[in-house]
Order: C-alpha cells, then structure tokens, then sequence
C-alpha cells in the first residue's frame, strides 16, 4: 500500500551511504508502497551497490529503524549520568529533554514519513511495538540498578514511554513544524502532572 496522504519533502540525502540508502528507502516507500519496494531498486535510488545496502542493513525492514537504534543505549547512559538524589520522575524529565533537544533536529520530515510508511504494514507495526518495549526494559533496569523498587521501576519505564510517545505523534501530526519536539515534550509533562495531582486528590 502506497503512502497517498504524504509526500516526502527531504532534498537530497546527506553524504554517507547508510543515509543515502535510509532517504532512497524511505523516498520508494512512499511512492510505490513497502511491499513493492526491494533491495535493488533501494541501492540504485541511491546510486549504490545491493552489496553496499547489506552492509548496513539486514533487509529493508532495518532501514525504518536504524535512526530511532540508538535510542535505549542513550537514554540509558543519560539516565545513569543522572544525580542519586534525583527521584524517578525528575530523572525522566531530564532524560527525555536532553534526547529531544539533541536529536530530533532536521528530522521531521523524515519522521514524519516513516510514520506513514510504518502504518501500512502489519509487520512493521509489530516491530515499531517491540521497539517501543525493547526501550521500555531499558528504563526499568535503569531504575533498579539505581535501587528503586521493581513496582516503581515499571511504573516510572511505561509513564516515560508513554510521555515520549504522545508528544512525538503530536508533534508529527503538524503540518509543518510550527512548533519544536522539545515544547510537546514540556506540554505532555505538564499534562501529566495535572493529571497526577488529580488522581491524588
């Protein structure tokens, strides 16, 4: 299924291969669809060699997911950069700005389409959802080798994830990028902190 309702607005791809690959992926995706789209027609887009993609890449499922990769290895390392003193939430907080004021610059376009492109396969759904958990473990078993509870450690893994998630799709949801991911990040926190405060009450 092609991705009809977006166009993909990058330009041209920085130097690199892998991010050639990743924009020429990402490019065919949208204009003929994830399934009619194969590891030849990838490398040529991008005016490289199949032996090249697969040098990056196991298939052409991994080329969706390499950029968001780094993701639990650097939270993990914000997270343990953090104060002792900290509590779980003010930990967070800190983390999550600090990715998304650091790394999500210049990739809204990009985001944005992959969003599609995911939304369109069943299986690249599944993978985005294990993602998702594989990120979550990695908050949990942050929180416990800091000495927080198991209880406190899942609480505090799945609120952040939740957080992140909710302020990204709205972010993407704009039309154009209006407003930065770091001000849906703020907003979606401040949410949540109503919405605590009430279910205290």
């Amino acid at each position: 299924m092609k991705c009809r309702d977006y166009t993909v607005a990058m330009g041209r791809w920085p130097p690199g291969a892998r991010s050639r690959l990743e924009g020429a992926a990402l490019e065919l995706f949208v204009e003929q669809g994830f399934a009619e789209t194969t590891v030849p027609q990838i490398a040529e887009r991008a005016g490289l060699t199949t032996r090249t993609f697969f040098r990056h890449f196991a298939d052409k499922r991994s080329v969706l997911f390499g950029v968001e990769d780094e993701f639990p290895a650097l939270i993990e390392r914000l997270m343990g950069e953090m104060p002792l003193s900290h509590d779980p939430m003010t930990a967070l907080v800190e983390a999550l700005r600090a990715v998304t004021a650091t790394r999500f610059d210049g990739l809204f376009d990009y985001l944005k389409a992959r969003r599609a492109v995911i939304e369109t396969d069943e299986g690249l759904r599944e993978r985005e959802l294990r993602k998702v958990s594989l990120l979550s473990d990695v908050i949990e078993t942050t929180f416990i080798n800091r000495g927080f509870d198991d209880l406190t450690s899942s609480l505090a893994a799945h609120t952040a994830v939740n957080i992140f998630s909710v302020a990204l799709d709205r972010w993407l949801d704009q039309k154009r990028p209006r407003r930065t991911l770091s001000e849906y990040l703020d907003e979606t926190i401040d949410a949540f902190g109503q919405l605590n405060t009430l279910v205290t009450l």
